[in-house]
């Protein structure tokens, strides 16, 4: 079944990690999205717990 987009139209990239803060994709794989098998959209999705993980450590120690 061909996964729906995780994007949630706020595109703002966090400077450290490099990920959305929408949605939790790299810009690549934004770019990338429509030519990705299912296989490696369910990948992403299924990674947005410890990228959301990581964004959130990321805020909270700017200077880091």
């Amino acid at each position: 079944m061909a996964a729906k987009s995780p994007c949630i139209d706020v595109c703002a990239f966090d400077g450290k990690t490099g990920l959305c803060i929408g949605c939790l994709r790299t810009r690549e794989e934004i770019r990338d999205w429509k030519k990705m098998t299912d296989h490696r959209h369910h990948q992403v999705i299924n990674d947005r717990s410890r990228r959301e993980t990581r964004v959130k450590r990321a805020m909270a120690n700017p200077g880091r």
